[in-house]
């Protein structure tokens, strides 16, 4: 069997992300009303407590921590941070649904050679960040293979300067 460098494990796609909670029907009920996801089986082999739940072609597991109150809930929105972000058709509306339901959120703006894109971030009831954005406005460009060695932000700015990405964040 020939290698294939440019995926070694022959990967197909991603599965699903697990997520510990501090309450797993309190994220069910976030995941299923604010983000769309439904409840899927979960085998009865599996002896802890937890949730499986399928939206927009990923899983999501939720697991109930065995410690909740060690679990430290991020209360500070930061794009920087972990994440998991989706697609949406229209960034005005999400914003109208994420205010109508009281839930914070910080919005940013990323602008590429004239092309903007719009993100919404904001957190699960455990503090895991959330991003809903219009990223397809971007093209994915594969990278040459010295690029990638060379990538970071510092070197593409040194090497580049009018190829920064511009930030700009806009509270509600």
């Amino acid at each position: 069997m020939k290698d294939n460098k440019s995926n070694p494990l022959q990967l197909s796609s991603l599965n699903h992300i697990s997520l510990v909670c501090t309450s797993v029907e309190e994220s069910i009920n976030f995941y299923q009303n604010v983000l769309g996801f439904v409840p899927v089986r979960r085998p009865g082999s599996l002896n802890f407590d937890g949730a499986w739940l399928f939206g927009h072609g990923i899983g999501i597991h939720l697991l109930q921590s065995e410690d909740p109150e060690i679990i430290r809930k991020k209360t500070v929105i930061n794009p920087k941070d972990n994440h998991i972000s989706f697609q949406c058709e229209s960034m005005t509306m999400v914003e109208k649904r994420l205010t109508e339901m009281g839930i914070d959120w910080v919005r940013q703006r990323v602008e590429e050679g004239g092309i903007y894109v719009d993100q919404l971030f904001f957190h699960d009831p455990d503090g895991f960040m959330i991003e809903i954005c219009n990223c397809d406005n971007i093209p994915m460009v594969p990278l040459a293979e010295e690029m990638v060695r060379s990538c970071s932000r510092l070197n593409l700015v040194q090497q580049q300067p009018q190829q920064q990405i511009k930030l700009s964040v806009v509270q509600p």
